[in-house]
C-alpha cells in the first residue's frame, strides 16, 4: 500500500499524487508498487525491498543523491503472542525531492504525525522529518518498556500467589522481547551516531539539536530497557529457586509420610510370618499390634518433626 502525505499550510494532508517535497510511505507494498516508487525518484527497487526482510539489519549509507537509512521499530507480535513485542526494519530514504518510508508492517508512525504531536512538522525539510521519525522510534521504544513493565508486574503478582510454571514462561517470553529491544536500540544507536558524526550528511543547528534529543532518548530507553532485563533475569533466578525448593520440602515431607506409614507394615508382615511370635495365642495381640503400630509412628513422627525432616 502506498500513502503520500505533503505539508500545506502547516498541516499533514493525504495526496493523490507524487509532488516535490512529499513523503512516500509503503506498508508492506506489492512488486507493482515498488517499481513504481523506484521508478519515479530513481532509486534502485533493492535499497526499498531490503526493508521488507525481517532480518535486515540497521545500517546508514549514501548511495548517488540519496541517503538510505534502515532502522529498527518495536511492532507487537502478531505471529507469536506469546512474545508481545518483537522488532522489524523501517527503511528512510531521503531523495532530492521527497522522503521514502517503508516497512513490512503497518505501525503507529503515520497516526503519530496525523496527530499532530510533532513539532513544526514540514515534509519538505527531508532530514528533519527522517530525524522525527528516528526520534519517534525511541519514544515508541520507551512506551513499548513501559508496557512491558507493566506486564512483569502483573505476571509477578500472579506468581507470588500460585507459583506455576506458566508464569515462569510468559516471564521468559518477556526476556526475549526485551533481548530484541536491546539488539536494536544499539543498532539505531550507531546510526544516530554516525548521522551526527558523518561528514556526509549536512545537517543545520536545528537538525543537530533535533538528533541529539533523539539519540538521548534512544539511550534512555537502552538504559530501561537494561534495567528491565537485569530485574527480570533475577526475578527469573529467585521463582525458579522458590519453587525448586517448594519441590524440595513437598519431597521430603512425602518421604517422612512413606516412612512413618512403614512401621505398621513391618510389624503386621512380622504377625503374619508362620512362625512363633510374642502374644500370638493372646486375645490381646490385634490390640497389641495396632497399639504398637501407633505409638511407633507417633514416635516417628514426633523424631521427623524435631529433627525438621518434615
Amino acid at each position: 500500500m502506498i500513502s503520500i502525505f505533503k505539508t500545506i499550510s502547516g498541516r499533514l494532508d493525504r495526496i493523490d499524487d507524487f509532488e516535490p517535497g512529499c513523503w512516500v510511505n509503503l506498508v508492506a507494498p506489492t512488486a507493482a508498487e515498488v517499481s513504481q516508487v523506484a521508478d519515479r525518484y530513481g532509486i534502485a527497487a533493492d535499497y526499498l525491498t531490503d526493508s521488507l526482510d525481517a532480518d535486515e539489519r540497521a545500517r546508514v549509507e549514501v548511495e548517488d543523491d540519496a541517503i538510505i537509512m534502515v532502522v529498527r521499530a518495536p511492532m507487537p507480535n502478531e505471529k507469536n503472542p506469546q512474545v508481545p513485542f518483537t522488532t522489524l526494519p523501517i527503511g528512510i530514504i531521503i531523495a532530492p525531492d521527497a522522503i521514502i518510508t517503508i516497512c513490512a508492517a503497518e505501525g503507529d508512525l503515520v497516526t503519530f504525525l496525523l496527530n499532530g504531536k510533532v513539532r513544526a512538522l514540514d515534509t519538505g525539510k527531508r532530514m528533519r522529518l527522517a530525524i522525527q521519525l528516528l526520534q519517534k522510534v525511541a519514544l515508541t521504544y520507551l512506551s513499548d518498556l513501559r508496557a512491558i513493565n507493566r506486564k512483569s508486574e502483573a505476571i509477578e503478582r500472579e506468581l507470588q500467589k500460585s507459583m506455576r510454571n506458566k508464569e515462569l514462561l510468559e516471564l521468559f517470553s518477556i526476556e526475549k522481547s526485551l533481548v530484541y529491544f536491546i539488539t536494536s536500540l544499539k543498532a539505531n544507536d550507531i546510526i544516530m551516531e554516525k548521522l551526527r558524526s558523518s561528514r556526509l550528511v549536512h545537517l543545520s543547528e536545528d537538525e543537530m539539536d533535533l538528533l541529539e534529543d533523539a539519540i538521548i532518548e534512544n539511550r534512555q530507553a537502552i538504559g530501561m530497557t537494561t534495567i528491565y532485563t537485569d530485574i527480570l533475569s533475577g526475578l527469573m533466578d529467585a521463582f525458579a529457586s522458590v519453587i525448586n525448593n517448594n519441590m524440595n520440602t513437598v519431597m521430603k515431607m512425602l518421604t517422612g509420610v512413606t516412612i512413618v506409614l512403614m512401621i505398621p507394615n513391618i510389624i503386621t508382615g512380622a504377625y503374619g510370618m508362620n512362625i512363633d511370635v510374642p502374644l500370638h495365642d493372646s486375645p490381646y495381640a490385634f490390640m497389641f499390634v495396632v497399639g504398637s503400630s501407633l505409638l511407633l509412628c507417633c514416635l516417628a513422627w514426633l523424631l521427623f518433626t524435631k529433627k525438621r525432616w518434615m
